[in-house]
């Protein structure tokens, strides 16, 4: 054990250990969790409340940015989800709930540099240590 100890891999490895344990938790999203929805007994008022839904969904810029630029007007959208079955709408819907909207992706640009960073003190830490042993 003393021997595991005294490597010179060691205070490098701490040190990464300890590097990467903060890098995580400092980039820790939150965490979000709701009740399901109740069951809905009447089918006229789900289909309004759906296309509600629906409609507040593709009035975002963002989106109607995104049809416009995969060549689709708004208004053709909503006369083809109009024509859509109840059943058809209301998955519509309800996908629409379990999107997740605005932030970032996975990897931006500051954990990419950050990361970079770390590897390269680990790098330089564990050439020192080689060069002193």
């Amino acid at each position: 054990m003393k021997h595991i100890l005294s490597a010179f891999y060691a205070k490098p490895l701490s040190i990464y250990l300890g590097a990467a344990l903060i890098a995580v938790s400092a980039f820790a999203k939150r965490a979000e969790a709701m009740f399901p929805p109740a069951a809905q007994t009447t089918e006229i008022p789900r289909r309004s409340a759906d296309l509600v839904k629906i409609q507040r969904a593709l009035e975002s810029k963002t989106l109607q940015q995104s049809m416009m630029d995969h060549g689709l007007a708004p208004e053709n959208t909503i006369a083809k989800i109009n024509g859509l079955p109840d059943e058809q709408v209301h998955r519509l819907a309800a996908n629409i709930d379990a999107l997740q909207t605005g932030g970032r992706g996975a990897i931006d640009n500051r954990t990419v540099i950050i990361v970079l960073l770390l590897v390269l003190i680990i790098v330089i830490l564990v050439q020192n240590t080689a060069c002193e042993a």
